[in-house]
């Protein structure tokens, strides 16, 4: 998998776009809720350019020898680490978990996918619970 500039917005975006696809689809509310929030903007895109992250990060993982099951059925703790390493800034960080986050609710349905990359970031990051909305509620769904 590539690798993007230290807190970069495509090395953010790829972060939301790994919880958007975590589940196996991508549902339309996800990416309305996102348009509502300037998702884009907020992460330093350039408009459109989210949907060209998504459809470039399922190219890798298919391309990097992850075409057996899911897209995410390979993706381990040590590409979960290396991609989670690419934000460093504690504000972008917890810009991305908010973004991440608000996709997540939009369906109303946290998949399995969406709750192991959200708890890598809070992992990685070392955010505690109560730093972000909903994060606290992401570790109880992992702890049950």
């Amino acid at each position: 998998m590539r690798s993007y500039p230290l807190n970069s917005p495509e090395a953010a975006a790829r972060i939301v776009a790994l919880v958007l696809i975590s589940d196996g689809h991508v549902c339309s509310s996800e990416f309305d809720t996102l348009k509502q929030l300037g998702a884009e903007r907020e992460l330093g895109l350039e408009p459109n350019l989210l949907p060209h992250i998504i459809h470039t990060l399922c190219e890798e993982l298919l391309l990097g020898g992850y075409a057996s099951g899911t897209l995410m059925c390979n993706v381990d703790d040590s590409t979960l680490a290396a991609v989670m390493a690419e934000i460093s800034d504690p504000a972008l960080q917890r810009k991305v978990l908010r973004l991440s986050l608000a996709a997540v609710r939009a369906d109303g349905h946290l998949a399995d996918g969406e709750a192991l990359v959200l708890e890598a970031a809070r992992h990685h990051w070392k955010l505690v619970d109560g730093e972000e909305p909903g994060a606290a509620k992401v570790a109880h769904r992992l702890a049950a």
